[in-house]
């Protein structure tokens, strides 16, 4: 299989119903994870993680155990595990999100894990609480792995562009509340308090996540509001100029609506490197940034990280 054909098509108005009901299981999956951490910085202790057989939730701190939930696109499953050896799985398929979420607090139950958790979809417009939610929703596994392979990808390109930095930097996680895929820099200053307004967000957690300047970097699969898949970039505060920036590749541009630089994803799928494609917007879209805004460049980046080899340290 060549490199192109690896990529595959994402159509969000195909697979519509399917990623609205993948994204109601992530955040019930997420407010798990949400109830059981302790908060981190800008929300850290949240997302997913793509993983070998599809996203995780990584290691959940339960008293003296651990849990873990995996979703397994590979395998159409759910599946929790605990260090204590115990661990119990719901098939991925077509149903209710009720049913799913009934489904999730029996197994954590069984496991004796703690199972009280907001039961309200975040970030989502006329959203229904979990257990209220028994209209039937499709599940299109194929759809899923297509999604689940494009994250992969992208997870790969974005996670070495983080090597390139030296100063705070996020893991690459997927965040369930936008179900979108990002990484984020820090120039290391406080930034202006952000005015909050997010739908179907908190506002302490919205000024919470933007406290400091930050350039970041990510991917959705398309939405009601913008039902395409594509990269995205945008740097908070925006500074002056930094929408009118020259960015590569030729795809990549300014979205006045957004505010932020859109990369469509089908751009990079066709691209004869994609991954080139996506570190050209990466380095591009943070060049913008840090330029404009006067980050200290030299003591925040060192080149782009290699298997096996020290970073040189003069």
């Amino acid at each position: 299989m060549s490199m192109r054909n690896a990529w595959p098509t994402l159509d969000w108005t195909a697979w519509r119903e399917t990623a609205i009901a993948l994204q109601l299981r992530t955040q019930i999956i997420g407010k798990v994870r949400l109830a059981l951490t302790p908060w981190l910085n800008h929300s850290w202790h949240v997302p997913l993680y793509v993983s070998a057989r599809g996203l995780t939730s990584s290691a959940i701190p339960v008293g003296a155990r651990i849990l873990e939930i995996d979703f397994d696109f590979r395998h159409d499953r759910l599946i929790f595990m605990t260090s204590d050896g115990r661990s119990r799985g719901i098939g991925l398929h077509a149903g209710s999100i009720a049913d799913f979420h009934a489904a999730v607090i029996a197994c954590l139950n069984e496991l004796d894990v703690p199972s009280r958790f907001d039961g309200r979809p975040s970030e989502m417009p006329d959203a229904i609480p979990f257990a209220e939610d028994h209209a039937s929703r499709p599940y299109d596994a194929d759809a899923v792995r297509g999604f689940w392979q494009a994250l992969i990808h992208i997870a790969g390109a974005f996670g070495e562009f983080r090597t390139g930095f030296l100063g705070k930097a996020s893991p690459v996680h997927f965040f369930w509340g936008s179900f979108d895929l990002a990484a984020t820099r820090f120039s290391g200053r406080t930034a202006p308090r952000h005015p909050g307004g997010v739908p179907g967000l908190p506002d302490d957690v919205t000024c919470e996540a933007y406290s400091h300047e930050e350039a970041s970097i990510g991917f959705w699969p398309g939405s009601d509001a913008y039902p395409t898949a594509a990269l995205y970039a945008y740097a908070y505060p925006s500074p002056e100029g930094y929408a009118a920036a020259k960015v590569a590749p030729d795809a990549a541009a300014w979205d006045t609506t957004l505010g932020e630089f859109i990369l469509p994803y089908d751009a990079v799928r066709t691209a004869p490197d994609p991954r080139a494609a996506i570190l050209a917007f990466c380095h591009s879209t943070y060049d913008a940034a840090a330029d404009l805004a006067h980050w200290d460049r030299d003591a925040l980046e060192c080149p782009l990280g290699r298997p096996r080899v020290p970073r040189v340290v003069a």
